[in-house]
């Protein structure tokens, strides 16, 4: 997986927080009922879940009163459970990128906000792990909360799309970068991702697929950023296939 010490791509922290930044729907199961939610809209799921740290710490009126001094058992807090799947955007195989969960214990009452109520829901934090192509790892409440949203999160969908479907020529483009070249079995090659470090495409074979990363010359801060950078990739594709024509 991904560590912090890699300047090439996304911590798996910052991976995990812009799948919640980005996230249109969600699966929670809390008291045993599983709902559908389906009204995120894009808008950062931590807006409206506020993760607080396991113990009476967290500000949680039973946490606080147990356990109670006269015998009685300890009052237990109902256990949620949020599943989120980063899909796609682009007809790819296997279009799920990512899945994200988070496990914890409700401190209030869960509310989803479909009366309009935004006061959001507190959960104490149990993990959250973070299930690639790559494997699964594990993500600390203090390490998702240091951990930002990539800044293009909110826009890659459109912008992939957009590549693909009005620019499909510049994806053929950027396959001069790859690196060894690829050979050809290759049936297709798609956008795959876009984040502040780079895209990343998928080449389609008969056997099967992979996927290639074509880093920005240097990370975004935002995404006003991205025109310049997708550019300045372009340009070094062009500039390799001019050098690549030339007669030996």
């Amino acid at each position: 997986m991904r560590m912090s010490g890699d300047p090439a791509q996304p911590t798996d922290a910052e991976r995990a927080r812009s799948v919640l930044a980005a996230a249109h729907s969600m699966t929670v199961i809390a008291d045993g009922l599983r709902t559908e939610v389906c009204h995120l809209d894009g808008t950062d799921v931590l807006g409206r879940l506020h993760l607080h740290p396991a113990g009476p710490a967290a500000g949680n009126p039973l946490a606080e009163r147990s356990p109670l001094h006269d015998g009685r058992p300890a009052i237990r807090l109902p256990a949620i459970r949020l599943e989120f799947t980063d899909i796609a955007p682009t007809p790819v195989r296997d279009r799920v990128r990512a899945r994200v969960t988070i496990l914890g214990h409700l401190l209030t009452p869960y509310a989803d906000g479909s009366d309009g109520s935004d006061t959001g829901t507190c959960v104490e934090f149990g993990q959250a792990i973070l299930e690639t192509g790559e494997g699964r790892s594990y993500i600390g409440l203090e390490e998702l909360d240091a951990a930002r949203p990539d800044p293009l999160a909110a826009y890659e969908s459109g912008m992939l799309t957009h590549l693909l479907d009005e620019h499909n020529e510049l994806v053929t483009l950027l396959l001069r970068l790859v690196q060894p070249p690829p050979l050809t079995g290759v049936l297709r090659a798609l956008p795959l991702a876009m984040d502040r470090y780079g895209i990343t495409l998928r080449l389609e074979e008969r056997a099967g697929h992979r996927d290639v990363r074509l880093p920005f010359p240097s990370p975004l801060d935002d995404v006003e950023q991205s025109g310049v950078q997708i550019q300045a990739l372009l340009a070094a594709a062009r500039r390799l296939s001019h050098r690549n024509s030339l007669p030996a």
